[in-house]
């Protein structure tokens, strides 16, 4: 089995530095997800898990800083490497202080940019052994997000990708109602609520693993005219 490719979250609204960026990463056998605001970088951590995240400070909307917060709030570990065009020091400083574990100036060198990505993605791996995985449990049922597997009452099945996007948002946002707008948008990358009848069937395949009796659901909560909402109990 081929070892798998390091994951790398870029947050750049400069299209054309972005495309540069990404190229010579995945020319250097990185896989590149590339997204240009603050607010979809927040979408995708919430989903995915990323080996290094690349982010610019300046953004439309919130900025690399603010995002950084947050991002910290979701995961403590994943590397962040801070992109700007300021020189100030106060602005290494803040981004240093919101959680970033390093910085890099605009315009850069690119073989300085590359060593800094490769040692950064060289250390996260020499502190951040190999998880030794803690299921999410609710009713009979445990969920190993990591390793796209479940144990129910039916016995242990394999997840796909988007069944764990799926299970990943609404553990995240256990007890919420969460709209369907932004359960396709988030889990499929639609925009608009087109796609619903594949929602519902989605929720339906989820119901058939995890609901005692699935035509009278406890955990993946119909909301009338909203969406969904996810309790553990």
């Amino acid at each position: 089995m081929s070892e798998q490719k390091p994951h790398i979250l870029l947050v750049e609204d400069e299209i054309h530095l972005a495309r540069g960026i990404s190229f010579n990463l995945e020319q250097e056998g990185y896989l590149i997800s590339h997204v240009e605001s603050g607010e979809e970088a927040l979408d995708k951590v919430q989903v995915e898990k990323f080996d290094l995240i690349i982010l610019d400070v300046m953004l439309p909307g919130i900025n690399g800083f603010e995002v950084c917060r947050k991002i910290r709030k979701l995961d403590t570990r994943v590397p962040v490497l801070m992109l700007t065009a300021r020189s100030e020091e106060r602005d290494r400083v803040e981004g240093l202080a919101e959680g970033a574990d390093d910085y890099l100036i605009k315009p850069f060198n690119l073989k300085e940019f590359l060593l800094r990505v490769s040692g950064m993605l060289r250390r996260s791996a020499w502190y951040r052994p190999e998880p030794v995985e803690e299921g999410y449990r609710f009713g009979d049922n445990e969920v190993f997000l990591l390793s796209y597997r479940a144990r129910t009452r039916q016995g242990e099945i394999d997840l796909t990708d988007l069944e764990v996007k799926m299970l990943s948002l609404f553990f995240r946002r256990e007890g919420e109602a969460v709209p369907r707008a932004v359960i396709l948008e988030i889990v499929w990358g639609y925009s608009s609520e087109a796609e619903t009848r594949t929602l519902d069937n989605f929720i339906v395949r989820l119901r058939k693993y995890f609901e005692p009796e699935p035509s009278r659901p406890i955990f993946f909560q119909t909301v009338r005219g909203v969406g969904y909402r996810f309790s553990r109990k």
